[in-house]
């Protein structure tokens, strides 16, 4: 029995069957390649789900939190505060595009931060409601899997959810709806189910990450910030995949040229350590009463020390210039691909920066899903040394999350098994 399989069955017998895995057990990793425990090399197009934007163990990244190390680990920042949670606050204030004076709050998770912004959120409008959209992620809390617009497998079995959640239509260039569509969808539930005067916020992906990459139209979010304004509502952008130079910018929302109110952070934040974050308008954030916002965790000492360094990391080394390379390489790889002869059931090749995605589908012209094939690329990805994500609501989408510091030769390679994946996955499934 190898040494995975041993881990495999070591698993089964101690950790909650409810925690999906794959079969790579990781042994270490650098920058953009992983090895198992059984010495074989992967190249990593998962970066943990967009969260080692700048690598795994990026050297300045580690070196910082090297240094909090000998000096406190832990104090609780409501019982001891430190000059490091401070400065990041600062600099996310610095940077956060809502187009007035900021402030800044840290826990420890996405979800958590989608949380706080919702308390936030209500707390300064004094409104129950907020409205999310179909094919959102927000997290596996409560409040985070009833904002969540996609069931399985997220909110299969856990339920009820609380109250006050509604969720309108996301526009999908690809599958509809239409813009126009989905903002009738937005209107009918006004009509409809709640009065806007009862709405705290709206909360949105600019591109949703487990909905299928699905990138906002901008002018869909210009849209919504009017509807916004026009009825006292806070636009909550959920940057927690997009951020931290994933798309091209800072924030996935610079793209559309629109300020939100509140914007939740975690993933890249801190180069795979802990720690999320919640950046919006002062007087949004002063909302809550002293000691309404916190948790014992909440800004931990070494997670904050590397945040401050992924924050230099992507700028010394210009990390939202490389994404925007690295997203143009992929995708016209991508979309070459797509144009040959035999690849129809690539559907459609879509993402911004480095957040690219294709959609396997059974036939173009009916758009039929087709997840088996999808799954099947994964497996034979990872078979050759690649490690990939799938998504999407029909689980039939192929994420692309490349670390931004990964080498050009590293991502070449990482490219020719992506493609001799998926010809090696069609031919199997030829007859299907």
């Amino acid at each position: 029995m190898s040494l995975s399989q041993q881990l495999q069955s070591r698993q089964k017998a101690a950790v909650a069957g409810g925690v999906g895995t794959r079969s790579i057990y990781a042994e270490r990793a650098l920058n953009a390649e992983l090895w198992d425990v059984e010495g074989k090399r992967y190249i990593d197009f998962a970066a943990g789900i967009a969260v080692n934007n700048t690598g795994h163990r990026h050297p300045k990244v580690i070196g910082a939190v090297q240094a909090q190390v000998e000096h406190f680990t832990h104090t609780c920042f409501h019982v001891a505060p430190y000059e490091g949670y401070i400065r990041l606050a600062e600099r996310l204030n610095a940077m956060a595009p809502t187009g007035g004076e900021n402030r800044t709050m840290l826990v420890t998770t996405g979800a958590e931060a989608v949380e706080n912004a919702v308390k936030i959120a209500r707390a300064y409008t004094k409104r129950p409601a907020v409205i999310a959209f179909s094919g959102a992620f927000h997290g596996r809390t409560m409040l985070g899997m009833a904002l969540t617009g996609k069931v399985a497998p997220y909110k299969k079995n856990f339920g009820p959810f609380p109250a006050e959640i509604y969720h309108a239509p996301f526009p999908n260039t690809y599958t509809g709806p239409s813009e126009d569509e989905a903002f009738a969808g937005l209107e009918r539930l006004f009509a409809a189910d709640i009065d806007p005067d009862r709405v705290a916020a709206f909360i949105i992906e600019p591109v949703q990450g487990e909905g299928g990459f699905n990138v906002a139209p901008f002018t869909f979010l210009k849209r919504l910030r009017e509807l916004a304004d026009r009825h006292g509502i806070l636009l909550i952008a959920d940057e927690v995949q997009t951020g931290m130079a994933r798309t091209g910018k800072m924030f996935g929302f610079e793209h559309a040229g629109v300020k939100p109110d509140l914007i939740t952070m975690a993933k890249g934040l801190a180069g795979g350590f802990p720690l999320s974050a919640v950046t919006g308008r002062a007087e949004i954030m002063n909302a809550a009463h002293p000691g309404g916002l916190g948790g014992t965790y909440a800004g931990n000492p070494l997670a904050v020390a590397a945040a401050n360094a992924v924050l230099d990391v992507i700028e010394e080394e210009q990390l939202c210039e490389r994404a925007t390379m690295i997203g143009e390489r992929i995708t016209s790889r991508l979309q070459a691909l797509a144009e040959r002869q035999g690849m129809e059931r690539i559907g459609h090749v879509r993402g911004l920066g480095a957040m690219v995605a294709f959609e396997l589908v059974h036939d173009r012209a009916t758009q039929e899903a087709a997840p088996e094939l999808t799954a099947s690329i994964v497996a034979e990805a990872e078979k050759r040394g690649l490690i990939l994500l799938s998504c999407g609501t029909r689980f039939n989408v192929i994420r692309i999350l490349t670390p931004l510091t990964i080498g050009e030769d590293t991502l070449e390679e990482g490219l020719e098994i992506l493609e001799a994946s998926v010809e090696a996955a069609f031919s199997g499934h030829a007859n299907h």
